[in-house]
């Protein structure tokens, strides 16, 4: 969370990152409970005067104080029209720190002082990054001067003045842009349900003319309005403030010294009781400096947080040797001394009360995983991390709450999972000499013990579990992570097609048809736009409808709950994918034996690329050699 940053890239070629940055809180750990509960006042926001929320059984108001008063790193610029006083004369400031509730302006010399209890009128536009998704905006709102003052810094003295907006933006925004946005998205999500079930009917009148294409077009159509359906039916396990079992969170490492400082203070401090949560940092030889960047946050929140007895709670392993993720992952289990294992990935930040959602439906005796929910950290980066975010969106929201529904998720996400601490124990061996067609399984971690976990457990989805991470910015790396995810889908759906027949036959029936219709979608988007232009001399206008409608089935599901600009991204996604990622799938079932990731250089990244340097070295010589 936070305002507009940029950060470097990796490597050469570099990437500028654009994050949202929230203003750094003067207590390290602001929103793990006091443990001497020493905190104190309450302010007008209802939080504490170090900035926490109040303890509490309403779980939903006191997450809704904290979301008001999150601050944010601003720089735009913002125009004062006084109350009183001549209309057209605006002051132009700069904003350094805005939050829902009020900003933190910069003043010019010639503004003038500023007084407690002056009125403006504050115009201006909130850039994309600076704010959570949906407050990317223009803004033209009442406020009132709640503080007036002034800072030196580098040697300049600063007129700075706070101002408290009249009404929330979180409110302001639903009145004024989102207001009918509901009632658009929901009357537009109907008309597209009722267009593509209107047109896979036709698909019947066509069957004579080929019999099996159509009969395919048809269940793909039913199966992904099911997702849609049973992703709506979908709730939470709501939080049982009595159920708080003790939890370990296992950081693996490798070669993420930009990242991995916030992803430990992100899970350290959790809204979580402090004798039952344990943070373990497991690197795995990391070649960069990570190593150091790991110690460094750690030996700094004992230094600032010692009286949450982080010492015990917060504890650094390096590896002997590189062992890979899932080596690293199993040795923090060994490690850790709670019941129950949290898996985050080293580039992803979770939410305070991350945890404290994310446990919730272990209370049935039967869960043996949950996953979180996983949002785009970088998502304003570029249009590649855009199309990413709607994505993201909508395979967690909608299509894992609908696996969740009937308690059997396919995969849970290796940014966030949680799982018992035996089961992982009992199936380590397994996963770690993992072996597919003879070649070790050395990605897909997360599916794969998702299978294990499976086979005799159920599995769910906690949409309130929220953590963020850094996705792909660069074109390249994108394509190598989705062919990589493809091959790791392709082989856990071969081994969970032996055994999920055992679950709900509904979910079993839709998991079958979920892993024929992507199979076999390269040869029906083949005969659609090529083979019947070509023979038939007939424009496929119904088949690229279709596409398009279910692009825009994303896009207004996406903007129905997310309320944001970024919606038109999921029909753009559509298209991409079909002109593109479908044509990954048949390269990916000849391309199992391949180990490397592409996101990171993992060993076997090195390896490949030293096998490709050498082949080209030999080439170079083979081309001197004489006849």
């Amino acid at each position: 969370m936070g305002t507009q940053t940029v950060i470097k890239g990796k490597k050469n070629k570099q990437v500028e990152e654009v994050l949202t940055v929230p203003r750094e809180d003067r207590r390290t750990l602001s929103h793990v409970p006091d443990p001497e509960n020493i905190r104190g006042r309450i302010d007008r926001r209802g939080l504490r005067d170090d900035g926490t929320v109040p303890d509490g059984n309403d779980l939903e108001s006191r997450e809704k104080l904290r979301l008001l008063s999150l601050r944010y790193i601003a720089d735009f610029d913002v125009l004062l029209i006084p109350a009183r006083g001549k209309k057209n004369a605006g002051i132009k400031a700069r904003a350094v720190d805005i939050s829902s509730t009020g900003v933190l302006i910069e003043l010019s010399p010639e503004a003038g002082k500023f007084q407690v209890g002056d009125q403006y009128q504050l115009r201006g536009h909130i850039p994309p990054g600076t704010m959570p998704e949906g407050f990317d905006s223009s803004i033209k709102l009442n406020a009132d001067v709640v503080r007036a003052f002034t800072e030196e810094s580098e040697g300049k003295v600063k007129q700075m003045a706070a101002l408290q907006f009249a009404e929330p933006l979180t409110d302001y925004f639903q009145r004024k842009r989102w207001g009918y946005s509901i009632y658009m998205a929901s009357g537009l999500m109907f008309v597209a349900v009722a267009v593509i079930m209107l047109m896979r009917v036709e698909s019947v009148l066509y069957f004579k003319y080929n019999f099996w294409l159509y009969l395919y077009s048809l269940i793909a159509a039913l199966f992904l309005l099911s997702r849609y359906l049973f992703g709506a039916f979908y709730r939470d396990v709501p939080v049982n403030p009595d159920y708080t079992p003790g939890v370990t969170i296992i950081i693996p490492c490798f070669n993420e010294a930009q990242w991995i400082h916030r992803t430990i203070l992100s899970c350290i401090n959790q809204d979580y009781p402090v004798d039952k949560l344990e943070v373990i940092v497991v690197d795995d030889r990391s070649t960069d400096n990570s190593a150091e960047e790991i110690r460094r946050t750690i030996e700094k929140v004992h230094q600032e947080a010692e009286r949450y007895a982080t010492k015990e709670r917060l504890k650094m392993v390096v590896l002997p040797e590189n062992g890979g993720k899932r080596v690293a992952l199993v040795k923090g289990v060994e490690m850790a001394k709670h019941d129950l294992v949290v898996f985050v990935d080293s580039d992803s930040f979770l939410e305070p009360t991350a945890i404290k959602h994310l446990v919730q439906p272990f209370q049935d005796p039967r869960m043996g995983g949950v996953a979180g929910r996983t949002d785009v950290e970088n998502k304003y980066t570029n249009s590649i991390t855009k199309l990413q975010t709607v994505r993201y969106y909508i395979a967690f929201r909608i299509m894992k709450a609908a696996e969740s529904y009937f308690d059997s998720v396919t995969c849970l996400s290796g940014p966030l999972s949680c799982y018992r601490k035996d089961l992982v124990l009992k199936h380590s061996e397994a996963w770690l000499n993992q072996k597919f067609l003879g070649q070790p399984a050395t990605f897909g971690d997360d599916r794969s013990m998702t299978n294990f976990i499976l086979r005799t457990h159920r599995t769910a989805y906690q949409d309130a579990a929220i953590c963020s991470t850094i996705v792909p910015s660069k074109m390249s790396v994108f394509l190598k992570q989705q062919m990589r995810w493809k091959r790791s889908w392709l082989r856990e759906s071969l081994r969970a097609s032996g055994f999920i027949w055992r679950k709900e036959p509904f979910m079993s029936l839709f998991f079958y048809v979920g892993v024929i219709v992507p199979i076999a979608a390269p040869i029906v988007v083949l005969y659609n736009l090529v083979y019947v232009p070509l023979a038939h001399h007939v424009f496929p206008g119904t088949f690229l409808m279709g596409l398009l409608l279910m692009g825009l089935l994303m896009s207004l599901a996406h903007l129905l709950f997310r309320k944001s600009k970024l919606w038109v991204y999921g029909l753009v996604f559509c298209v991409f994918y079909e002109a593109v990622l479908l044509w990954q799938m048949p390269v990916a079932w000849v391309t199992f034996w391949k180990s490397t990731w592409g996101t990171r250089e993992t060993p076997q990244d090195i390896e490949a690329r030293e096998k490709k340097e050498a082949r080209r070295k030999k080439n170079k010589k083979g081309i001197g050699l004489p006849f």
